[in-house]
This record gives structure tokens, C-alpha cells and sequence, in this order.
């Protein structure tokens, strides 16, 4: 739990010092809205198209951008911001990919939120003049695992990808309604899994078009190269016509 997205206040109602918090809660939001747009057009000066990455701890994220940035080295440029509480060992195994990466811990918060992203904006840039890049294509944000806060929180960026996995069950749509309300892609991940656990890809798949109708599914097993094919597609026509747009 955080100070910053009010996951830990008490919620009953005529508590005068809930009211207070409840206020400083909602400024506190409201600034972050303001940086987020700000990040969005630093984004976009860096000519680049930002996805959020969202899902529980351990649902695969980033393996699939291990995968997605093998499968787009030498056609897409791409940068990646790595979100967790502690550690840099996400940062580690993309590195090792040998593309910009920036490691950014919230020491105990449960979510990243815009004036972090912003930071982590500014060290990345050092990256890419570092590497002779003159600028990004895409830029991968992992999000701290947890399909609560991240939901209430712009980070600037221009696509939100939600992920879940197989063994983490097709009832996860309908339980966590409001980051499901904020995603443009919905990602189900290691399908390769599907004949040992009790997963439906038709609820996984109804429930999360009852709260966003036009929301998109990919299907993936990334080590196994499953959907991955559809995954980069939409990542290349994402940056090309953001591309075009500018």
C-alpha cells in the first residue's frame, strides 16, 4: 500500500479526517494528470509512442518485451522504463538486450506515477544520446505488478496494455473492472499453459469486452512464439501511423 493512491484510507463516510485526505488525495491526482500530459509531449519529442505496461507480479511482462525487442532489433527502435519496488533485476534482463533502460523503484509504492516516469524520462534520454540514437519508435513502460493502483494513474503514456496470464484465471476481467475500463489491448498470456490450468478464453475474452466493447486481445505464449506475430504487427502500425501523425 501507498501514500500517494489512497489504497490504504479508511472509507467511512462523515470522518472529517477522511475528508482531508480525500481532498489531498484528489490534488495529488490532479498533479499528476498535469505531469502526465507534460510526459506525453516529452514522448513525443523524443518521436516515440508510449505504452504502459500493466498486469499482477509475474504474468509475463517482461518476457514478452525480452521476445518483443528480438523480434523488432533493427526495425523498430525502442526503449524501455522498468517499474518495480525494489531491485534492478527486470532492467538486468533487458540490458542485456542491449537497448536503453532505465530501472526505476519505488521504494514501497505499489504503482509508478507521472513525476517518477518523469525522472526516468530524463536518464533515459541520456541513454539514447549515449548510444547515438536520435531518438525512440516505442517506449515500454513496465508498470509495478498489481492490477489495482496503476489503474488510476496517467503515466503520459499514449497506450495502455493490460496482461494476465493463464494460471492467474479468466475471472480477473470481471474482478479488477477499472483497469480493464482504462486499457486499449488486452494481452493473455501464457497460453501455452491453457491444458493444465482452468482458464476460458471465452469468459477471459466476454468479460473484458462488457466493460471496454472495442477493446482488442492478443493471445500469446512468447517463448513459444505464439501470437507474437499479431503482438509486434500491432506494435509496428502503432508506431508507424504515430509516426505519420507527427
Amino acid at each position: 500500500m501507498c501514500d500517494t493512491c489512497g489504497c490504504h484510507l479508511r472509507q467511512e463516510s462523515g470522518d472529517t479526517a477522511h475528508r482531508k485526505i480525500v481532498d489531498v488525495h484528489r490534488s495529488l491526482l490532479a498533479a499528476n494528470q498535469e505531469q502526465a500530459a507534460r510526459n506525453r509531449r516529452h514522448i513525443e519529442k523524443m518521436g516515440a509512442v508510449a505504452l504502459n505496461l500493466v498486469s499482477s507480479p509475474g504474468a509475463g511482462k517482461t518476457t514478452l518485451l525480452e521476445h518483443t525487442i528480438e523480434r523488432l532489433a533493427g526495425r523498430i527502435r525502442i526503449g524501455v522504463i522498468e517499474g518495480d519496488i525494489e531491485t534492478e533485476r527486470d532492467a538486468d534482463r533487458i540490458r542485456k538486450k542491449g537497448i536503453p533502460v532505465v530501472q526505476l523503484t519505488t521504494g514501497g509504492a505499489c504503482h509508478l506515477d507521472a513525476p517518477l516516469v518523469h525522472r526516468g524520462l530524463h536518464l533515459l534520454e541520456e541513454q539514447v544520446r549515449e548510444a547515438g540514437m536520435d531518438g525512440l519508435d516505442l517506449l515500454f513502460i513496465e508498470n509495478v505488478g498489481n492490477l489495482v493502483c496503476p489503474a488510476t494513474f496517467d503515466l503520459g503514456e499514449h497506450r495502455r496494455v493490460v496482461l494476465v496470464s493463464v494460471p492467474e484465471g479468466s475471472d480477473k476481467p470481471a474482478k479488477y473492472p477499472a483497469t480493464f475500463g482504462w486499457a486499449h489491448l488486452f494481452v493473455i498470456t501464457k497460453t501455452d499453459l491453457l491444458p493444465h490450468f482452468d482458464f476460458s478464453l471465452d469468459e477471459a475474452r466476454h468479460e473484458a469486452r462488457r466493460i471496454r466493447p472495442d477493446l482488442e486481445i492478443i493471445e500469446t505464449a512468447a517463448p513459444a512464439g505464439r501470437g507474437m506475430d499479431e503482438w509486434t504487427g500491432y506494435l509496428e502500425k502503432l508506431a508507424s501511423r504515430d509516426a505519420a501523425a507527427r
